[in-house]
């Protein structure tokens, strides 16, 4: 099954919920499941993944796959990912931009690139070693920042299209990442969405920051535990504005509500994509 515009917006699959999803199945697009967690061929987990297949398209999203390491992806990790990608067959197969193992040792985050060519060189080599393993295209997703690296050669957006273009992967655009480092880092969140390429935004992530407080100071961080705020919903809108209708995913990983709510958030999403006067199919 195929994830394309003009269906309903998408939720994740997690443990909670996933006997409720098999027995009851919500109205929504498409279910996201973290790569990871389905490397076990076999068990509970994966049954539940595979039964839930049967009702939706799936997209597989990965979160350690370290795409910005200088020693290159995992062969380990990257064939386990091949074999989940053969049998699950998904919609959509992503990971994150940014690096998070070095010398054989991996750290539990997502940890930011510098925005140089050297490291634009080793991110488009590190994906199409990935695309050419799983003989398909991948959407990696822009990050939540909290700190940069001095010496940037180039502004984010251009950063993640240039990676695009050069690799002919898509882009998973997270409207929340992009509102948490905006307010983090202190840029333009609307010229960040502008500024990147159209035609190359295959999928949406939008979720709820949390707000820590140190002294005076407020910090966003991308915990996805809480409902979608207001500034992200508009935020969403404005790339709804500039790249069409484009299947959408509501996160929620933690303190996680009944599933619900979930749709209900999902319901939001869908409100404004029917609101949006293009409608076009984003490949």
């Amino acid at each position: 099954m195929n994830i394309s515009a003009g269906i309903n917006t998408g939720i994740g699959l997690r443990s909670a919920h996933s006997a409720e999803i098999i027995a009851s199945p919500p109205p929504v697009g498409f279910l996201e499941a973290h790569s990871e967690n389905y490397f076990r061929i076999g068990g509970a987990p994966f049954e539940h993944l595979m039964k839930c297949r049967e009702n939706y398209p799936i997209s597989l999203h990965g979160v350690g796959l370290s795409l910005g390491s200088a020693g290159g992806v995992s062969e380990e990790h990257l064939q386990k990912l091949k074999t989940l990608v053969d049998i699950v067959q998904p919609a959509l197969v992503s990971e994150h931009v940014s690096w998070s193992a070095a010398d054989g040792k991996s750290v539990p985050d997502l940890l930011p690139l510098p925005m140089t060519r050297e490291a634009l060189g080793i991110l488009c080599a590190n994906i199409s070693r990935v695309q050419d393993v799983l003989q398909r295209k991948i959407f990696v997703e822009n990050p939540s920042s909290y700190l940069s690296f001095t010496g940037a050669e180039m502004a984010e957006a251009a950063f993640l299209g240039d990676a695009a273009q050069k690799t002919g992967c898509g882009i998973l655009l997270d409207v929340n990442n992009i509102h948490v480092s905006a307010h983090n880092m202190n840029f333009d969140a609307r010229a960040y969405v502008d500024a990147l390429p159209v035609g190359m935004v295959g999928e949406i992530h939008v979720a709820g920051y949390q707000v820590n407080t140190i002294g005076t100071d407020e910090f966003f961080i991308d915990a996805h535990n809480h409902p979608v705020y207001d500034d992200v919903w508009s935020l969403y809108a404005h790339a709804l504005s500039r790249f069409g209708d484009t299947p959408t995913l509501v996160e929620w990983d933690a303190d996680l509500p009944p599933l619900a709510v979930l749709v209900a958030e999902a319901r939001k999403a869908d409100n404004l994509r029917m609101k949006d006067p293009t409608h076009a199919k984003v490949a």
